[in-house]
């Protein structure tokens, strides 16, 4: 391995941090390297070809007051693969916050767990005086790496190889002011188009709009919702975009008074269906069963339905936090083993209004990934995590048969924690399954980490080549496969 040590930041966290979430897996990490000639432990695929980028809330300073995992400052980190042979990089996202808090040594904005007015300086997101960390998601579109924030801020533009930065996105220029993007913008590989969606306290509450190949801002529409929500991912099949206004979301009471409390809402899920360049009298709502999903995994049509493929959550079929850390907690709602998060199916009829939903499986998973060639079409194949329970540590890999209900398996050793774990096709393939599925491990029995690559079809006999990095890296979450 040939490793370069481009860059290390100053941190002002403290020498004895104790926070369950800047600790241990989540211990952030300062250097920036480019490594070449890597070690590997097997043989990388020729027919592996691309790019594997992963976002992560990475901090380098404080939140004021009390911090939250999502948080930290964004970085990314790059596995390129060509002909056998790979290059790694990371590097931190250069957001505005990030560059003002380095500029004055210090934080000045307060996080999610507390109120906005603490915040030193205005500054994004739907709740307004966030700081942009840009440390959610991750896409390529349009040949750029395309990073964002779950509570809407702005886009982030690096080359997705090299991770030099661009800049922000210009035509973030058209949407509305101060609205910003959320997280989970969607890129439709048949037309290289890129959808996304934003939300605010303001109405009216959502709006939905498409990007084209170009990276061109050429549909934007407002989409009325009864009140300010929390809408996390969307969906799109090969002509419509689904979007939801889901019954967990802030106390309306509790927001008079300047606080976000989050609470459920006995209220129906809504789901709007809306053609994909369509205006907001096309958009079709539908109401299906009080329910809160975090992640879908993919949607298409069908006849005269569209069927829509998540993660729902249901407590019921969950763990309690009892035997837990008081200071887990607090943060028990990422664990999808509390929430009790599961693959499950939603069908709407378009000409009748009717829907049908049901469990894909009963067993829980969550982050799911998909072929990407087969993202808005009918799919068989599904790439998910598990968690540790009572942690928001990815310690499993899970392959699900969604017509046959058929599931594989594999547990990584202790101690050793995975990233959202991207399909990524091989060049050569036929089927939908032909290829590899990628993850950045956290290993704190050796302080290292590796990007582990698996056969797509058989994910049980655990990783077939092992990419030796030149640090340990903090756990992340969402992440993207570019093919070459």
């Amino acid at each position: 391995m040939t490793s370069t040590l481009v860059n290390e930041e100053k941190s002002t966290l403290p020498r004895d941090d104790d926070h369950p979430y800047r600790t241990g897996a989540w211990q952030p990490n300062t250097k920036e390297y480019d490594a070449v000639d890597l070690e590997v432990i097997g043989e990388i695929p020729s027919d592996l070809n691309g790019v594997y980028i992963r976002n992560t809330e990475n901090p380098l300073h404080d939140s004021i007051g009390r911090y939250h995992p999502f948080d930290g400052d964004g970085m990314l980190h790059s596995m390129s693969f060509d002909n056998g042979r790979s290059q790694y990089r990371n590097r931190f996202i250069r957001t505005d916050g990030l560059a003002a808090e380095n500029s004055e040594g210090k934080p000045l904005w307060a996080g999610l767990r507390e109120r906005p007015e603490m915040s030193l300086r205005d500054g994004c997101g739907a709740r307004t005086r966030l700081k942009d960390s840009s440390s959610t998601d991750v896409v390529v579109h349009g040949g750029v790496a395309a990073t964002s924030f779950y509570q809407c801020g702005g886009i982030y533009e690096l080359d997705p190889r090299t991770l030099e930065t661009i800049g922000k996105a210009a035509w973030t220029d058209g949407i509305t002011p101060g609205w910003g993007v959320s997280a989970h913008t969607k890129v439709d590989e048949a037309t290289g188009e890129m959808l996304f969606f934003n939300y605010s306290t303001q109405a009216p509450y959502m709006h939905y709009g498409v990007v084209n190949k170009a990276r061109e801002l050429v549909h934007y529409i407002p989409v009325e919702l009864p009140g300010p929500r929390l809408p996390h991912d969307m969906a799109f099949t090969t002509n419509y975009a689904i979007l939801n206004d889901l019954p967990l979301f802030w106390d309306a009471a509790a927001l008079k008074q300047g606080a976000y409390a989050v609470r459920f809402h006995e209220l129906p899920s809504r789901f709007a269906i809306v053609p994909r360049r369509g205006q907001p009298e096309s958009i079709v709502w539908f109401e299906a069963k009080p329910a809160y999903v975090l992640h879908w995994i993919n949607a298409y049509e069908e006849g005269d339905e569209i069927v829509l493929d998540g993660y729902r959550q249901d407590p019921e079929k969950g763990s309690p936090t009892k035997g837990l850390p008081d200071v887990l907690k607090h943060f028990s709602f990422l664990d999808i083993n509390f929430v009790g998060a599961h693959a499950y199916r939603w069908r709407f009829n378009m000409k009748t209004g009717a829907v049908i939903e049901g469990p894909l499986e009963d067993a829980l998973s969550e982050f799911g990934m998909i072929n990407p060639s087969v993202a808005g079409k009918p799919y068989q194949y599904s790439w998910a995590m598990t968690t540790k329970p009572g942690w928001f540590l990815f310690d499993g890999l899970v392959r699900l048969d969604a017509r046959t209900g058929q599931r594989q398996q594999y547990k990584f050793p202790d101690g050793v924690f995975a990233s959202e774990s991207p399909m990524a096709p091989s060049q050569q393939g036929k089927n939908e399954d032909d290829g590899y599925v990628l993850t950045y491990t956290t290993d704190m029995n050796t302080n290292s980490s590796q990007c582990q690559i698996f056969d797509a079809r058989n994910i049980e006999i655990g990783p077939i080549a092992k990419v030796i990095l030149p640090q340990r890296i903090c756990i992340g979450t969402h992440s993207y496969w570019a093919g070459k």
